[in-house]
């Protein structure tokens, strides 16, 4: 069976491009835009992975993987963080937010799909 990943992204086209990529990898991808819809979405959909973005409007990807781990039906989904942040002290802050994984903007696309690969269980 496809493994499940719930993308929040607000910029359209990295919306796409990832989802894209996932599909052509055989994944079931939801797509979000708006991460206040983000915890409601993921409930009905229930990923097997959540990757979202840290520079979201209105609830930043720091809040929103918060939310996630609070809620008693998404918290042991992993979550990778995808940021144009870079340096060591963003990746530091992330993972102690509570993101599994963290990849980079411009995302390197066999990268990008090798961390979603290690995250999922077989």
């Amino acid at each position: 069976m496809a493994k499940r990943v719930l993308v929040v992204e607000d910029n359209e086209l990295n919306l796409k491009l990832f989802c894209d990529l996932l599909r052509a990898h055989e994944f079931v991808a939801e797509a979000v835009s708006d991460g206040r819809e983000a915890v409601a979405r993921a409930r009905a959909f229930l990923p097997d992975l959540i990757i979202t973005d840290i520079q979201l409007p209105h609830v930043t990807g720091y809040e929103l993987i918060a939310q996630f781990k609070g809620d008693l039906v998404l918290r042991t989904i992993p979550i990778m963080a995808v940021t144009a942040y870079a340096r060591r002290e963003d990746e530091e802050r992330i993972r102690a937010a509570g993101a599994n994984a963290y990849v980079s903007k411009p995302i390197a696309l066999a990268a990008f799909i090798a961390q979603v690969k290690a995250l999922l269980p077989a």
